[in-house]
């Protein structure tokens, strides 16, 4: 099992939220983050922003699923110009996962 973690714009969260409940996708946590990437922040006349809101959506899935969620996110997080801000996607290792109310294992 893998964790997904994909950092991006709030007004794309709706859509990518969607085309993963279409594709069979949806279990899904979502939390208003906010941070900078590489370019620390950015500048807007002489107001400089350094903290930037995103959503961070975070789910666990299958080895063999992580290609088709990364390629999904991606294609809908993505602005029409794919420009600095459009967010990062992070893949980890879960071990194991249980269900609080019936305690089984998996997902």
């Amino acid at each position: 099992m893998k964790l997904v973690r994909a950092i991006i714009r709030p007004d794309k969260a709706g859509v990518v939220l969607d085309e993963l409940k279409d594709a069979g996708f949806p279990a899904v946590t979502k939390v208003d983050v906010v941070g900078r990437g590489k370019q620390r922040g950015m500048k807007v006349g002489n107001v400089h922003y350094d903290e930037i809101p995103k959503e961070m959506l975070l789910m666990v899935v299958e080895d063999e699923d992580v290609e088709m969620v990364v390629a999904l996110i991606g294609k809908n997080a993505k602005t029409g110009e794919g420009a600095f801000g459009d967010g990062k996607i992070f893949i980890s290792e879960v071990e194991e996962a249980y269900t609080v109310s019936s305690g089984m294992a998996g997902l």
